[in-house]
């Protein structure tokens, strides 16, 4: 007998086979603005081969099968080696050939690097975002190792700024491609370092460059497998950073013993581990007791990147509930025809128009850390910026599913991947407390702070009475800040900043949506039509 009980139709076909980077306007326009146009057709490029469904399906693949500890080989050894399915190499090759680890660090490097190589962090996020966590950190430690690798290791600036990606189990110095982990955190301490109990006693001389024997543990040892690790730990002098490396000089394994990987809500295709220091060598960078203003300097990078990453996320996120609403029927229209629909989508592209103006000011900040205001600016802002837009990640993602519906609840859509991402970048080099302490620190230690904004945020004064109204409020809090007071201030302070790029580089009506929708806490009110025609034609590429 044939039978058939219903036939299948109004279910939207998913997202794939998408440029990820021609299809934002916001990004492109961005790129442009922030000086690096010329990287646009890499970019267009980038985004085409990430946008394909063999792309996506690699990273789905990578996170269905999370990485296995390999402590011992066949004979018996201790190996204490990590193992990953293909997947993860094949993404980690995109990224790394991309120059994402290293793009502005390189001695031809172009002025808008630091711009170009964060639009391309945030078009890989998009596709897969455990393999960004090496990337990340090898970014953050390389220009500190450029300055104060021990001379035994000075061969290693070589393969640290190529474009190979390197697997084999080998010395730093036999490999073309390198990577670099981090290891802060312990059971005792978590984001309080000065806690610290691993010690460090000096091997001979005592000194910068010169070899420690460090006796202790890391909770969190961040990509296992990399080839050397920066890592806190207590000498004679105080909390000190040194450089730990997988391989000794002579070709011997060093004393670092994996207990564990973590088991994690997210962030499964990466490799997080627990460890112990057997009496592990490691060599000092900078003086004994300076080692937590050099691993804030690494970390200063690493969280703007924890920025670019949830803002991956969430474009990924809102490209996935547009894709859907555009196609699915309901009450006769489909779904971004359906006013309320509309009014949520325009409200989370909105949100993404203020984050990628911010983020890439943000950007180019970075790049122009010689001068006094701009590098204030990176100081004050890239945490101001991980706070907010990682905290809003979780709501925005869930906010998509809810566009889909069930199946958008389903393992089948890309989204309960994403929702279970989102949390590590709040969490990671420092938590939302951290962020906003982080902040008022800023404000009480850098004297030009307040004169840095002010004239940051002068050309937009008098555009809009939200915004000046906002901006007088902020500055007499941030006077007399209290930190009972810090997430207030941190959150406005961001608000506040992506309003100014806004009401100078966007359209007035979408500037003002902003302002309404951030900085009038007298609540919300709708989205004019026209405001949502603009955000959403923007937001689909239009």
């Amino acid at each position: 007998m044939v039978w058939t009980t219903h036939t299948v139709f109004n279910q939207p076909k998913p997202l794939g086979n998408s440029n990820l980077f021609l299809s934002d306007t916001p990004l492109r326009e961005a790129v442009q603005r922030e000086q690096a146009g010329w990287d646009a057709d890499v970019l267009a490029s980038l985004g085409q081969q990430l946008g394909t469904q063999e792309s996506l399906e690699l990273g789905r693949l990578a996170n269905a099968n999370p990485p296995e500890l390999l402590r011992y080989d066949a004979t018996g050894q201790r190996l204490d080696d990590v193992r990953f399915h293909p997947a993860w190499h094949i993404l980690m090759q995109g990224l790394i050939a991309n120059r994402v680890h290293n793009l502005p660090w390189q001695e031809d490097a172009r002025i808008g690097s630091f711009v170009a190589r964060a639009a391309r962090f945030i078009l890989h996020a998009q596709v897969e975002a455990g393999t960004l966590c090496p990337v990340t950190m090898t970014f953050g430690a390389t220009p500190l190792l450029q300055q104060a690798l021990p001379p035994e290791f000075h061969a290693w600036l070589t393969p640290l700024l190529s474009d190979r990606y390197d697997a084999h189990l080998l010395p730093g110095g036999q490999k073309r491609g390198l990577l670099i982990g981090m290891g802060m955190t312990e059971k005792q301490g978590g984001s309080d370092v000065l806690s610290n109990t691993t010690t460090a006693a000096s091997l001979g001389a005592r000194g910068p460059g010169e070899a420690y024997r460090l006796v202790g543990h890391k909770w969190f040892f961040s990509v296992p497998q990399s080839d050397a690790h920066l890592v806190l730990a207590q000498a004679e002098g105080g909390l000190s950073c040194f450089f730990l490396p997988r391989f000794l000089p002579d070709g011997n394994r060093n004393a670092i013993r994996l207990e564990r990987l973590k088991d994690k809500l997210g962030n499964r295709s990466n490799a997080s581990g627990e460890v112990e220091f057997q009496d592990a060598t490691a060599w000092l960078l900078g003086d004994e007791g300076d080692g937590v203003r050099h691993i804030l300097k690494m970390g200063g990078l690493t969280r703007f990147d924890c920025s670019l990453g949830s803002h991956g996320l969430m474009r990924r996120g809102l490209s996935v509930a547009l894709y859907h609403a555009l196609q699915r029927q309901a009450f006769g229209k489909t779904l971004i025809e359906q006013p309320l629909m509309r009014q949520v989508l325009a409200r989370m592209a909105l949100r993404l128009e203020g984050h990628t103006a911010l983020l890439f000011r943000l950007a180019r900040a970075w790049e122009s850390r010689d001068s006094e205001g701009e590098r204030i600016y990176s100081r004050l802002l890239t945490p101001a910026a991980k706070y907010s837009i990682c905290r809003q990640g979780m709501p925005f993602i869930a906010e998509a599913m809810e566009v889909l519906g069930g199946i958008g609840y389903c393992e089948e859509s890309e989204l309960p991947r994403l929702y279970r991402e989102m949390p590590v970048n709040s969490i990671w080099e420092g938590s939302g407390n951290i962020m906003c302490l982080d902040v008022l620190r800023s404000l009480h230690k850098l004297p030009g702070a307040l004169e840095m904004l002010q004239f940051e945020l002068q050309p937009v004064r008098g555009q809009n009475r939200l915004f000046d109204h906002a901006w007088r409020q902020w500055q007499q809090r941030a006077r007399q800040p209290r930190e009972e007071m810090g997430r207030l201030l941190t959150q406005q302070l961001f608000d506040l900043c992506c309003a100014a790029q806004l009401l100078q580089h966007a359209s007035p009506q979408i500037a003002d949506a902003w302002c309404h929708l951030t900085l009038d806490h007298r609540g919300e009110s709708p989205l004019s039509a026209e405001v949502c025609d603009q955000l959403l034609g923007r937001a689909i590429g239009g």
